[in-house]
């Protein structure tokens, strides 16, 4: 039965009728990989000379804007479009806005003539910075058109503004959340934090002393959560609570820095929820650790290299702590030391602040939760200004991720990719010294597209699959080489130390 119903004496004559045409070929690996990997070149090239004309089309934009505080236009509002009210009129920012479902785009209904705006609950869709910065970006939308016509292998390209707005192309539907929330912030996804700075070496010191208790330790914890979601795998942090002592809130991490990968984050967040005030908050001695982990770690070529910073959060400062600056970071202030007075207390901000003014930081007040967010990433802005005095473009490429996050509410099936990024700066005259970013453009290379290059007829299974085992194995375009003299970065997973290889597995569970 099974022989007759399996159809195995067919494809036995079949495969009779063809063997005298049969031959053995041998091929040259070397060669087949030399060709694989010149073809990802061009293809990848290809991304960034589209990514590349975005972001000199947005720069020419922002030069020939100007600023109108008092400007009023109606955009597409991602959310808002094809809404009416219930006397059927398009509500406001929400017109008529054609979709179409696209195969090249999962089938999830988009319109390819046109982008359109994203913006998180938390920010104002018609507060002036958003208008005018929407107004100067919609420059983008002739760009976006032409690149997709020279290139029908792009998929998403968009434009994260600093601002907090997002501009995507194809414009599509979203959907908010079952809270009706829109959670996304384009400022906080990987390809926006590592395009808008470089590496950088985060020590979080946060007071728990007993003057934190209640609702300032609540927001305290958040600004902690918050600054870790702007970190990456290219980053490196630690985190220490201080009341009478100093707390290492991972006493497996004392007196080092770890990698900020996603394993990291999550399980410092899970122990700064456990954290309790109490006692009497002694600061010097915090800040005095800090700076001796940053040195130990620069000093012995480590750590991210370039950018360190130490992120103080609490309710007040009884002094200005001069003599510990003066001893761990001036004159050359190689430390930036960020401020965050938490609750609506005031009395002792002026040494917070002076503290920030002092070690070229920035000092900002949280009195709520809802502040949070904006005033989390105002340390991102200081961090690039370097970045952007020089107009260093640096074009970066993320490890390899699933994003569930972009369109869970669309239910596109999850689709592992890479982006590459390019800051956006301002080029005017008048601003050109104060290092202002205006945002990152962005597009999404799925690793499917790159698949389609592989001769995968003429190679075993397993060597394809064994291209993507390591993120840094991917060939990308010419870009600045690791420094002999660094070595490559340490997981500090708490249970798999010293060091753990990346998988296949790991990458499709790794968030932008």
């Amino acid at each position: 039965i099974v022989t007759k119903y399996s159809g195995s004496l067919l494809l036995q004559k079949k495969y009779k009728d063809v063997e005298p045409n049969l031959k053995i070929k041998e091929v040259d690996g070397l060669e087949l990989v030399k060709l694989f990997s010149k073809e990802m070149a061009k293809m990848l090239y290809r991304k960034v000379e589209a990514v590349e004309r975005l972001v000199e089309a947005a720069e020419d934009a922002d030069v020939y804007h100007e600023y109108n505080s008092s400007l009023q236009f109606e955009y597409y509002n991602a959310v808002l479009i094809n809404e009416k009210d219930e006397k059927g009129n398009y509500v406001s920012l929400g017109n008529e806005f054609i979709l179409e479902p696209n195969e090249h785009f999962n089938n999830l209904p988009v319109n390819t003539t046109s982008s359109n705006i994203q913006l998180p609950t938390n920010v104002y869709n018609k507060d002036p910075d958003i208008l005018n910065g929407i107004y100067m970006s919609e420059a983008l939308d002739a760009v976006f058109v032409e690149n997709f016509e020279r290139d029908p292998t792009l998929t998403w390209q968009y434009f994260g503004s600093s601002t907090g707005f997002f501009r995507l192309y194809p414009g599509i539907k979203w959907i908010p959340d079952e809270n009706g929330v829109l959670s996304f912030d384009c400022r906080n996804r990987g390809w926006y934090i590592q395009a808008a700075t470089s590496p950088k070496d985060i020590m979080i010191v946060v007071d728990i002393s007993g003057s934190m208790k209640g609702l300032r330790l609540t927001i305290a914890k958040h600004t902690v959560v918050t600054i870790l979601d702007t970190l990456g795998e290219n980053d490196f942090v630690n985190i220490i609570a201080y009341n009478d002592y100093v707390h290492y809130i991972e006493s497996c991490f004392k007196g080092i820095l770890v990698q900020a990968d996603r394993d990291n984050r999550e399980h410092f967040k899970q122990l700064v929820d456990e954290l309790q005030a109490k006692g009497v908050g002694k600061v010097n001695k915090a800040l005095t650790e800090s700076f001796k982990i940053l040195r130990k770690f620069r000093d012995a070529g480590q750590g991210g290299l370039c950018n360190q910073a130490i992120m103080l959060l609490t309710d007040g400062a009884m002094e200005d702590y001069e003599y510990v600056f003066e001893k761990f970071n001036w004159p050359d202030r190689k430390v930036r030391v960020f401020t965050y007075l938490i609750g609506r207390e005031v009395s002792f901000a002026e040494n917070v602040k002076w503290i920030a003014c002092n070690n070229k930081g920035y000092y900002t007040q949280i009195s709520t939760l809802a502040d949070v967010q904006e005033n989390v990433m105002e340390y991102l802005h200081v961090l690039s200004r370097p970045m952007v005095i020089n107009h260093d473009h640096d074009i970066i490429w993320t490890e390899a991720y699933m994003d569930s996050a972009l369109f869970a509410s669309q239910a596109q099936s999850l689709l592992l990719m890479t982006t590459v990024a390019m800051p956006v700066f301002s080029k005017k005259n008048e601003t050109r010294s104060h290092g202002i970013l205006l945002g990152v453009i962005g597009s999404d290379v799925p690793l499917r597209e790159l698949l389609k290059l592989a001769p995968r007829y003429k190679v075993r299974t397993e060597i394809m699959r064994n291209v993507w085992e390591v993120p840094s194995s991917w060939p990308r375009p010419p870009s600045q080489p690791r420094p002999l003299n660094q070595p490559h970065p340490v997981r500090g997973d708490k249970l798999a130390m010293p060091t753990q290889s990346v998988t296949s597995s790991q990458l499709a569970t790794t968030p932008s």
